[in-house]
């Protein structure tokens, strides 16, 4: 069961095992988490690009979202359920896969995607307090949302789970008050019959869905890991899934309704206020403390993946909190410059480093779900993970590698970016299906090679007596 016990507020774990004295809260806090942190101006402007991007109608807008929500939801949620089973962070948790350098360079690619979200959340944070008080300079907003949520990333975990219980509440009765201000309102007359059906703009909107749950893979189960084990694989997955999904799909559907009831053209976030009538300024407000909330969890992951970074190259030292606030000082200052320079334009800019980034992500995802759940049913030798040489691990576990590299490959003709669209995505109109190819490909390469013991023992007697089977 659950322990009840409470815990320091001021984090004092980063990248080392939680054991199971440190071990508190309840499974329904992951739903809180992750439907309240979902509720925010980026997925809100990210819905949004359905109809003004992809010209689909609001219709083809909302399936296209079920649909992509719904299917990377899953694989982001097999993430989660990891978290309790293992107590490290997903990141480092990798060297049980590639081993302790192979699993640098994913390590690496996830600290640059979380600092990239980071940028363009403080983007829309300073956009946000601009359209509340004309007075504050965009840039201005962008500093103060960074040094908001670093000093939530600093004092933790713990904070971050009791500002999205609050969020789940707060924001879901707003977005849903927002939704009746707006079709109550006065509604353009081509509000239902803007847009309509097109192949590739359905699938490029389905991947955004998709590529948005995709995205939290890597950090997903960092806010898992401190639950009591015994809380099972199964219950940790629907809390997830119903949160992320549910909370998603709401800020998505938000975004595109405030798309299509603004005047074409208009700036999303501009849009909320203007369509919202008298409750538009409050609504601003809603959000810009959701984003600062919820770029915690950004500036979070982005700390523990460059302090698994280092600690690669010095196996003894697990840093405490000290670290975390050192590290997260310094990237809010790189992070709020990027932003800065970048602010005219950072949806293009957010768009295409995300789906560059989730090339090279969605191979791993598949590999550390097989490794888990199917390969070495969730039993790890953690000693193993936090040696130098990598213990049973090794250093680079070609295995691994090899299925990693030929997933990226196998992802080409398939992307569509501002820089590049391979031959099968141009027959398709532009629509990007790169992540369907990796997953598909990767996971079954890795297994058969794992299987077939190329890389390193794949056995769960390897490592039995260092740990019990997970509760799968």
């Amino acid at each position: 069961m659950p322990d009840n016990h409470v815990a320091p507020m001021l984090e004092k774990h980063t990248i080392g095992f939680v054991p199971e004295s440190d071990r508190h809260g309840k499974v329904r806090d992951l739903f809180t988490l992750w439907f309240g942190g979902n509720l925010a101006p980026l997925p809100i402007v990210t819905g949004a690009l359905g109809p003004s991007l992809f010209g689909l109608s609001l219709w083809w807008s909302l399936v296209a979202f079920v649909v992509g929500h719904l299917a990377g939801g899953a694989l982001m949620a097999l993430h989660s359920a990891q978290g309790p089973q293992m107590g490290i962070p997903q990141m480092i948790q990798s060297r049980g896969q590639f081993g302790t350098f192979g699993a640098l360079i994913i390590v690496v690619i996830a600290a640059v995607m979380y600092l990239g979200f980071f940028s363009s959340n403080i983007v829309l944070a300073g956009q946000s307090m601009h359209g509340i008080v004309n007075g504050i300079p965009v840039d201005a907003g962008i500093v103060a949302g960074a040094l908001g949520s670093a000093v939530i990333c600093i004092i933790g975990y713990r904070l971050i789970h009791i500002l999205n219980r609050i969020g789940t509440w707060v924001l879901g009765i707003g977005i849903l008050v927002g939704f009746v201000a707006i079709l109550t309102g006065d509604l353009p007359s081509d509000f239902l019959t803007r847009g309509d059906f097109n192949f590739a703009g359905w699938l490029a909107t389905v991947s955004l869905g998709a590529l948005w749950q995709i995205a939290f893979a890597p950090y997903v189960s960092d806010y898992s890991r401190y639950l009591p084990k015994d809380v099972g694989v199964p219950s940790t997955f629907w809390a997830t899934y119903f949160g992320c999904t549910l909370g998603s799909f709401l800020a998505f559907s938000f975004g595109a309704v405030v798309t299509l009831a603004a005047p074409v053209g208009m700036g999303t976030m501009d849009g909320v206020k203007a369509t919202t009538g008298n409750l538009g300024s409050i609504m601003l407000v809603l959000f810009l403390l959701s984003v600062i909330s919820h770029n915690a969890l950004n500036l979070y992951g982005a700390v523990l993946a460059i302090i698994t970074s280092f600690q690669t190259f010095r196996a003894r030292w697990i840093p405490t909190a000290r670290a975390r606030v050192i590290l997260s000082t310094i990237i809010l200052v790189a992070a709020s410059v990027v932003a800065i320079a970048l602010s005219a334009d950072f949806v293009s800019h957010f768009v295409d480093l995300v789906v560059v980034l989730l090339v090279v992500l969605v191979p791993w995802t598949a590999i550390n779900l097989i490794d888990f759940y199917i390969i070495h049913k969730g039993v790890y030798d953690l000693d193993s993970i936090f040696r130098f040489d990598g213990g049973i691990y090794g250093r680079f576990n070609w295995t691994a590698i090899t299925a990693y590299l030929l997933g990226i490959v196998v992802q080409i003709p398939f992307m569509a970016t501002s820089l590049y669209t391979g031959p099968v995505s141009a027959f398709l109109g532009g629509a990007d299906l790169s992540w369907v190819a990796g997953l598909v490909v990767t996971g079954p390469i890795y297994l058969l090679l794992a299987r077939r013991g190329s890389g390193r023992p794949t056995d769960a007697k390897a490592t039995a007596a260092t740990r019990e089977p997970a509760r799968l």
